[in-house]
């Protein structure tokens, strides 16, 4: 059976399977989310999951980032809604999928604290998470059957959240089957009209692959087979695929890509080519009769107007981040696209409203033949004078072929980060997951308690 395969996988993995640079790149992963989490920490759709957990209360297990504690499956989908709710966090790009491993740290964090794990358990079951969901977003894409890629995602949970329970195997296959039969979600999230449910349909995956791993633990079983099987996932949903799972390693982290822009993952090398674009003509949105962007059909039919709706009909939050028009106009008119760009005020001005329904965007084959190795676009500004500038893209700062380091994430940490935490907290946070194998869980989740709102209320004391 193929659970009981990725089952014997997991449970025989060692923190010393990871390289000096898959330790790296998870330990940058890690603190990017945690900028990302910060960040979200007064969203609208997180205050509304806070007050649903204060008012249900219950055993106080897991920590809730900014104070409080609550059942490890619920913290699992709060964090794990800071993480992603920006989405501003991490993507893996594979030629039929997209998605964000990233959000698979809230369930770790849950049950890494509850389980007092230490950090080379921690990173080792994030490596895990990671690999799994992507290599399953490799081999099984599921998108254009009208799935999410949270679906994949139900596996990528429930196996590091057993690495961190430390689950047998026998537990680990029954996870991945409870799991895996129960969260197969539908694309409609990330198509159309756009809700608070596009940021938090993983973190709801995040609730239940984590609840799976726990009932597992207690031990309810799964169908065993639930790949395979008759009317399984490759019957009902992917198709037949093949992964060898005794010859997989912990290395695809190093293959994921980070944000520059607080904005969809296939608009980055378009925002920053219309601020480069910008920069080197001199023009402004004023005198701009129209723009063009050419681009690759994965990022046409999902943000730019194809196959997953019109993207010149901006009204949310949801809407703006998943539209190319509404991002490239906020970089040309804001200079930068990063969460003050995403206010409701931002969103309906006339300005904004205005430039975006001049821009253009098509699909190019050739462009689509070269991803996701590279993200290629031409950007094209015509002027009302008649000028016309462009620029072509392959990639961007924070894509695997010019990746970010140390000091570009520690940057964007602190902006996210700085209106919640004082200076030292934040350097304790660096310190921490920077050398995450000579502490714990517990201690990082303790530091996490004191992020605060902007007007210094912790949350773990204010009223709901």
């Amino acid at each position: 059976m193929i659970a009981q395969e990725m089952a014997s996988f997991i449970t025989n993995t060692k923190f010393e399977d990871l390289s000096k640079e898959a330790i790296k790149q998870l330990k940058i992963r890690l603190l990017d989310s945690m900028g990302t989490a910060i960040g979200t920490i007064e969203g609208p759709p997180v205050e509304a999951l806070r007050n649903m957990i204060n008012d249900f209360g219950g055993n106080g297990l897991s920590s809730l980032i900014g104070g409080g504690k609550t059942s490890p499956d619920r913290a699992a989908l709060y964090n794990s809604a800071l993480v992603r709710y920006l989405d501003y966090n991490d993507s893996y790009l594979a030629k039929g999928e997209t998605c964000h491993p990233s959000d698979n740290i809230g369930s770790i964090l849950a049950a890494g604290e509850h389980n007092n794990i230490d950090g080379k358990t921690f990173l080792t079951a994030l490596a895990l998470a990671y690999q799994v969901q992507c290599r399953l977003s490799d081999e099984a894409p599921v998108r254009d059957k009208g799935f999410d890629h949270t679906t994949q995602g139900s596996y990528a949970v429930t196996s590091g959240v057993a690495k961190a329970l430390g689950l047998d195997e026998d537990k680990t296959a029954n996870a991945l089957a409870i799991a895996g039969t129960a969260l197969n979600a539908l694309r409609v999230t990330r198509t159309g009209a756009l809700s608070n449910w596009k940021g938090l349909a993983y973190p709801h995956t995040a609730f239940g692959g984590t609840h799976a791993a726990y009932l597992a633990n207690y031990g309810i079983t799964g169908p065993p087979a639930v790949f395979e099987g008759n009317k399984g996932f490759m019957d009902a949903i992917a198709g037949e695929f093949h992964i060898d799972w005794g010859k997989e390693d912990l290395e695809r982290v190093t293959n994921t890509i980070i944000k520059k822009y607080n904005a969809e993952i296939h608009s980055q090398s378009s925002i920053e080519g219309m601020l480069e674009l910008k920069e080197q003509s001199g023009f402004t949105a004023d005198e701009v009769e129209k723009i063009t962007i050419d681009i690759f059909d994965v990022a046409y039919h999902i943000i730019g107007g194809g196959e997953e709706g019109d993207k010149t009909i901006v009204r949310t939050k949801e809407e703006a981040d998943h539209s190319l028009q509404y991002m490239v106009a906020a970089a040309l008119l804001d200079g930068q696209v990063l969460p003050n760009q995403y206010k409701q005020e931002r969103i309906e001005a006339k300005d904004i409203q205005n430039l975006l329904n001049k821009i253009e965007v098509s699909p190019k084959q050739e462009y689509s033949d070269r991803f996701p190795d590279e993200m290629p676009a031409t950007l094209s500004v015509y002027l009302r004078n008649g000028n016309k500038f462009s620029i072509n893209k392959t990639d961007y700062e924070g894509f695997h072929t010019r990746p970010a380091d140390w000091n570009t994430i520690i940057q964007k940490f602190e902006e996210l980060a700085n209106p919640y935490t004082s200076k030292e907290l934040r350097n304790k946070i660096i310190e921490t997951v920077q050398n995450f194998e000579r502490h714990t869980v517990r201690e990082l989740m303790q530091l996490l308690n004191d992020v605060q709102l902007a007007n210094n209320v912790n949350l773990k004391t204010k009223e709901v």
